[in-house]
């Protein structure tokens, strides 16, 4: 069997959880201490995340949407499919070597996606952009440790809380989407969405965009009413 090999090491500002970046072949993971966040071969879910919530506000002029993570970029790359040229899409990524990872070893993946006009990066927390963005955005998409459960870090709690919810209810213009990833359904977190105010959709993806095998992730799908 080929080994893995480690490209790059990153350590996060928030708890000190160190990120790495492996390759074996053709196939990238990302791995937070011991436990895989992603991998190159397992991603349909997360595209999942991007085209339910941007289909929605595809035919919406000027549309801007904040996704909150760059991952390995199949996110970023499934919203730009479904969005305009005039749309606008940040991406908050607080980690800069998964910013350069990206450009170095990864923008393959998925066709580049760094390289469209359309993308802006900050290299920034996602709350602190939620927080600060009322009534700026279409959609919002959030693949933020493992979901609700918050894994990684313990600040992104709040974005899973009362007013982190609150907070991208505000953010959202009207009609606008949230879009959450979780390795997990949660009944409590999907009664916190619709008491912020959402209409909720939850659904179930693909770990393997459509193919057989690789389990399941789950996807709400919360629109600002």
């Amino acid at each position: 069997m080929i080994p893995w090999k480690l490209l790059g090491k990153a350590e996060t500002s928030k708890n000190g959880s160190e990120l790495r970046l492996y390759q074996r072949d053709t196939e990238f993971s990302i791995k937070a201490d011991n436990q895989e966040l992603m991998n190159s071969q397992v991603h349909g879910s997360e595209e999942v995340l991007a085209k339910l919530a941007c289909e929605k506000i595809s035919d919406r002029p000027e549309a801007r949407v904040l996704i909150g993570g760059l991952g390995l970029g199949y996110t970023l790359r499934a919203a730009l499919n479904e969005l305009k040229a005039d749309a606008e899409v940040i991406v908050a990524e607080i980690v800069p070597d998964v910013l350069q990872w990206n450009r170095e070893f990864l923008g393959h993946l998925a066709d580049h996606p760094l390289d469209d006009d359309r993308v802006t990066v900050q290299l920034t927390d996602v709350a602190q952009m939620i927080r600060a963005g009322r009534g700026r955005y279409n959609a919002i998409m959030l693949d933020v440790d493992n979901g609700p459960q918050a894994m990684m870090s313990e600040g992104n709690d709040w974005i899973y809380g009362d007013n982190g919810l609150e907070s991208s209810f505000a953010a959202l213009r009207p009609k606008g989407v949230l879009s959450i990833w979780s390795t997990d359904p949660d009944a409590a977190f999907t009664k916190r969405l619709r008491k912020t105010g959402f209409k909720v959709d939850e659904v179930k993806a693909r770990a393997r965009g459509g193919r057989k095998g690789g389990g399941h992730y789950f996807v709400w799908v919360a629109t600002r009413t």
